[in-house]
């Protein structure tokens, strides 16, 4: 299952997220493990940012994509504090020496700060012309960002947002803008950090399919095929159960059940990030 990038490049549609590892030291080798699990498994997209740990997360990553780099998808993101023309290049350039490669397959703004959309796409464009990133894209910006945002120069490739069963809001505007225009959503605490997974919704449509409720909830919200998924986890057999949730396809009766349990947008509604 892909995800297709503007660029015509296709991208794994279900990855890994790496916020809040590299927090504590006696988690690290399993969070090494799992992000190696995932590869093994076909995980590929990974996705970091500077911010994470203070680049602690991106050090993690770089220790275990070493001797598999061309294997990943390395998605990194700039604080918008650092996101001028001239700093976005500086930011770029310390997350490649955290991550120990030359070059990023996509950089994202993590969110929009008070610097204007043009410098950080100036700064985007010098990277990609130095081959430090391929691809540029950004993170939790609404639509009437997003608006301004493809009517600068270049080729914005996604924009990752809080996505799940319970943060529904961006099915009333932001998505469909995003389905007619091919630029992708990459979904962020797709099970809400856990939060759905006590949900009886979840609980008797997984009981219907053998399947755990994380596994429903990433199957949901990979029911789009515009969107990726990056839940984090911090262990191989969490990976794994994560995993599973490619083979499971879900129902009219199922979706009708969710949509009863977490009904969707009845209007507009502020993009909600964590």
């Amino acid at each position: 299952m892909t995800v297709l990038l503007p660029s015509g490049e296709t991208v794994p549609a279900l990855g890994m997220g790496t916020w809040k590892m590299a927090e504590d030291r006696d988690r690290r080798a399993d969070e090494i493990d799992a992000l190696r699990t995932g590869l093994d498994l076909g995980l590929t997209l990974v996705d970091t940012a500077e911010m994470y740990g203070s680049g602690a997360s991106e050090t993690l990553v770089g220790e275990a994509v070493a001797g598999r780099r061309d294997e990943v998808f390395l998605v990194s993101k700039v604080l918008p504090s650092n996101a001028s023309a001239a700093g976005t290049v500086r930011a770029c350039e310390a997350s490649l020496r955290r991550l120990g490669t030359d070059r990023l397959d996509l950089y994202l703004l993590h969110w929009r700060g008070g610097i204007p959309l043009a410098e950080t796409v100036e700064g985007f464009a010098a990277l990609q012309a130095a081959g430090k990133i391929r691809h540029w894209g950004v993170s939790n910006l609404d639509l009437d960002d997003m608006l301004e945002l493809t009517a600068l120069p270049g080729s914005c490739q996604t924009n990752q947002i809080l996505y799940n069963l319970s943060r529904r809001g961006p099915e009333h505007d932001l998505l469909p803008w995003h389905a007619s225009t091919g630029i992708p959503v990459m979904a962020y605490s797709p099970v809400e950090q856990g939060r759905l997974l006590g949900s009886p919704a979840l609980a008797t449509v997984a009981a219907r399919h053998d399947a755990t409720p994380a596994q429903v909830a990433l199957a949901w919200v990979l029911r789009l095929p515009y969107v990726n998924a990056i839940p984090k986890a911090g262990t191989a057999e969490h990976v794994r159960e994560n995993a599973g949730a490619l083979e499971l396809e879900l129902t009219t009766e199922d979706l009708s059940e969710l949509d009863r349990a977490f009904p969707p947008p009845a209007g507009p509604s502020p993009l909600a990030m964590l």
